[in-house]
């Protein structure tokens, strides 16, 4: 009963974090773009964004991937044997991968804090989908506990970067003609 509960767990910090990445990088979008804005704008804008962030990515998703580590070590515990399985070798992969993007996201974070924008609200929306990719790849990977259907989620998974690309590209054709209007 024990490992139910430490599984139930680790899930709900793993959502709370994805929730977590995926609204920061919304907001370093909204960060990026006040700080384009004339002056006026960007004294009202930016401190209270820079806030918004730092509450969400303080109080939310840090400790939701620090949790999220701590329960899964915990659950893999119980579950040893799944370590000589290819697919939660492949998996914990892939969540390797999640925390690089994490580590990533700081160091956007910090940036955006003190006011520098290395990177575009483009780049930020693409940036942003990479941790749609890791979670669909994690997701097939521990519930279908197969290295064979991993070949067609990454075929998938290369297809759904595309058409999250071409909709990107399309959404900011759209953009540019609301703004000319």
């Amino acid at each position: 009963m024990a490992f139910e509960y430490l599984k139930a767990l680790h899930i709900i910090f793993i959502v709370t974090w994805f929730a977590g990445l995926f609204y920061i990088v919304r907001l370093f979008i909204y960060q990026v773009e006040a700080l384009e804005k004339p002056e006026s704008e960007r004294i009202i804008l930016s401190p209270y964004l820079n806030l918004m962030a730092r509450r969400l990515w303080y109080i939310i998703t840090w400790p939701s991937a620090i949790l999220t580590l701590i329960f899964g070590f915990w659950v893999l515990y119980f579950r040893w044997g799944y370590m000589q399985l290819g697919f939660m070798q492949a998996k914990l992969g892939f969540v390797l991968l999640l925390y690089i993007y994490h580590f990533i996201c700081h160091k956007i974070f910090k940036d955006l804090q003190n006011g520098k924008a290395k990177w575009t609200s483009s780049q930020l929306r693409m940036w942003n989908e990479v941790a749609t990719v890791l979670l669909f790849a994690i997701i097939f990977l521990i519930v279908l506990k197969s290295l064979i259907s991993v070949v067609w989620g990454i075929v998938g998974l290369i297809g759904l970067s595309l058409l999250m690309m071409l909709g990107i590209k399309w959404y900011k054709k759209v953009r540019e003609k609301e703004t000319i209007k």
